[in-house]
């Protein structure tokens, strides 16, 4: 007949129970209520650790039995109660926490845009990225343990790490005495790491290159992944479309008609000539293109896009050629459309339009004159 169940009743079990019962009981709520688990729960913890440092000593708890929980505090037995810690490390063989490494938990990932230039972007380029990161301090592992030694026999000692009682080692308000000396308590220390950025040929712009666990470490945490995003200038000369690049040529009327020689500066640095061929009359606004001279298709840098060129023909300024010479254009060119004016039609004087002075899309007479008789909205240039 037993005095008190307060132990037994703390772990679930029967007076009666065995000694495999009492640990069975034990290990499920000490892995259960654990502070690296449950860190509300740690006097909880406390006291089924001592449940259990009771029920399972065969003559500590034969006294429990007979005389209840006073007789055990009244000095019963030597020694007192153990640290809960100390406790959980002798029966499961670790170091005062359930894993030697707290379950990993989520990750913090950090992102870097990278500038290139297209020509980078053309032929691939490795930079270097200089970056401040935390890591676990290698001194205390990142537990802000201290570190104790404690005789626990005659001519035995044991090696302890203490918990701050205050934070349960989770690196606030550790007193000053147990602190790393290293990391001053917070866990981590500040790192320089420098990583060489490889962009391979084609990439594009946003593409994204990872550097898997190069990130902030924290206890606790699956170390950050850097994230390098390529962000891709504007170039003076070309427009990037995909894997096609896109260039604007300016040619005069006479190469528009006659025929053009030009040359076009490859991002690689190479010359290409260019022209058309005799007879062939190149529009206002035409495109063109030259195949495999566009951007490398990445992982492929061997097949290439489009090189598309958009031409634009600049005419001749008023007065470029005599009135008396007309005449000898006009033998060269097209015959123009024959026009006979009708009674009916209205004559009609052509201006410049000055587009830089509106923006409205209705142009009516009320536009170009207010109450008082004075010009504005639309604008027209007179030469």
């Amino acid at each position: 007949m037993v005095l008190e169940t307060g132990y037994y009743d703390i772990l679930g079990v029967e007076p009666g129970s065995s000694t495999e019962e009492i640990k069975k009981a034990y290990r499920k709520l000490a892995l259960k209520f654990h502070p690296d688990k449950n860190p509300e729960e740690g006097e909880r913890f406390k006291g089924i650790s001592q449940a259990y440092e009771v029920l399972s000593d065969s003559k500590k708890r034969d006294l429990y039995d007979r005389g209840g929980e006073e007789a055990i505090k009244g000095g019963g037995t030597s020694g007192g109660f153990h640290s809960p810690m100390d406790i959980f490390d002798m029966f499961f063989g670790g170091g005062g926490r359930m894993h030697s490494r707290p379950e990993r938990r989520g990750k913090r990932n950090v992102a870097h845009q990278l500038s290139m230039s297209l020509e980078d972007m053309y032929n691939g380029a490795t930079r270097k990225l200089t970056l401040q990161k935390n890591v676990i301090c290698q001194k205390c592992n990142g537990e802000c343990y201290s570190v104790h030694i404690q005789q626990i026999g005659p001519g035995i000692i044991q090696q302890i790490q203490t918990m701050c009682s205050e934070c349960r080692g989770e690196g606030e308000r550790i007193n000053a005495k147990d602190r790393c000396k290293t990391c001053s308590g917070k866990k981590v220390v500040r790192e320089k790491k420098i990583l060489e950025v490889h962009v391979d040929r084609g990439m594009k712009d946003g593409q994204k290159i990872t550097f898997h666990g190069e990130g902030d470490q924290l206890p606790g945490l699956e170390p950050g992944d850097v994230i390098i995003i390529l962000d891709q200038k504007e170039h003076a000369s070309f427009q990037r479309s995909e894997n096609n690049l896109i260039t604007q040529m300016e040619i005069n009327l006479v190469e528009a008609l006659c025929g053009l020689k030009h040359t076009i500066k490859t991002l690689d640095n190479r010359t290409l000539v260019i022209g058309s061929r005799p007879g062939e009359v190149i529009r206002p606004g035409d495109v063109k293109c030259i195949l495999n001279e566009g951007m490398p298709l990445h992982r492929n840098p061997f097949e290439r896009g489009l090189l598309i060129i958009q031409f634009q023909v600049k005419f001749p300024e008023p007065g470029w050629i005599p009135i008396a010479d007309l005449h000898k254009l006009r033998f060269l060119l097209p015959p123009q459309t024959d026009f006979t004016a009708t009674e009916d039609m209205e004559q009609a004087d052509l201006m410049d339009l000055d587009t830089q002075s509106h923006h409205s899309n209705e142009y009516t007479s009320e536009a170009f004159e207010d109450e008082a008789g004075s010009q504005r909205g639309v604008q027209c240039q007179t030469s």
